[in-house]
């Protein structure tokens, strides 16, 4: 579907603006280091919050890096930086789905657009060429669904949808000479990094979005790994030791999907136990 046909969709909803701009509140995204097979799942450093109802921070594209840190140029030929993208999504629309579980029906139909601006845009080319058909759509019929009032089962049913698109796409990765288990095991790291981040700045912010944004890379972490957790154990058992004590933490850190109020995760421990999932990785 042509953009300026998704923009009508959008604008219907009242988010034809922050599509243009790329400025859904609340997904402000962190740094994320390269791996040590020269991956590049880059992002700047983590920019000073703003008021989301202003509109959140957004990231630069220039030099074909997505809004969500994902280096779209390596996405062709990197399948840990293609899945990364991917996972992004996927962890919007795993947060989104508990929040309206929640009762926050206005940052669940928020995270469910977000995606498409976010990340998903960019990677049309990227998708083409892999012979992805677009499946964007999903996503702002399900942020529809939401501000229009749809039973709770009937948004986990179009989120489960999403899902088996987002993992559908995956299955056209670009070819590699790493195993399926060490991907994973990637993505699983970057999201965990994110998730790590994420938790910092909302301990510096009253926005609830900053939280459920790291509450999403946490879900989506989890399901990244647990999907490959034999596979990666087998072949790395630091690595996915490591990934479980960090997941055990983030855990701890996002309880749910409503902001705790204190927040009493451990940020150090967090992003330390995240730097020891790359370290896990690089032996």
């Amino acid at each position: 579907m042509a953009f300026d046909t998704k923009l009508k969709q959008w604008t219907s909803l009242g988010l034809g603006t922050v599509l243009m701009t790329g400025a859904l509140a609340g997904c402000s995204d962190p740094a994320a280091p390269a791996d040590d097979a020269g991956t590049e799942i880059s992002q700047p450093e983590a920019a000073t919050e703003t008021d989301p109802a202003a509109g959140a921070t957004t990231l630069a594209t220039e030099g074909g890096e997505g809004e969500g840190g994902v280096t779209i140029d390596a996405a062709y030929t990197d399948p840990v930086v293609y899945k990364a993208a991917l996972a992004i999504a996927a962890a919007h629309v795993l947060a989104a789905r508990d929040a309206y579980t929640e009762g926050e029906t206005q940052a669940a139909a928020e995270m469910y657009a977000h995606p498409v601006s976010e990340v998903l845009f960019d990677m049309e080319p990227v998708f083409a060429a892999q012979g992805v058909a677009d499946f964007t759509d999903l996503f702002s019929d399900t942020s529809a669904a939401v501000f229009a009032g749809e039973s709770q089962d009937e948004i986990s049913a179009r989120t489960d949808k999403i899902l088996a698109a987002l993992d559908k796409a995956a299955e056209s990765a670009p070819a590699t000479d790493a195993s399926d288990a060490m991907v994973s095991a990637r993505v699983a790291s970057d999201q965990i990094d994110r998730a790590s981040d994420m938790y910092r700045l909302a301990l510096d912010s009253d926005f609830y979005e900053t939280y459920l944004d790291g509450y999403g890379f946490y879900q989506a972490a989890e399901r990244t790994f647990l999907e490959a957790e034999s596979d990666i154990a087998a072949e790395n058992a630091d690595a996915a030791e490591a990934i479980r004590a960090s997941l055990a933490l983030l855990a701890d850190a996002y309880p749910t999907a409503l902001r705790p109020d204190p927040m009493e995760g451990n940020a150090s421990a967090l992003a330390v136990a995240a730097s020891e999932v790359q370290l896990a990785l690089s032996q």
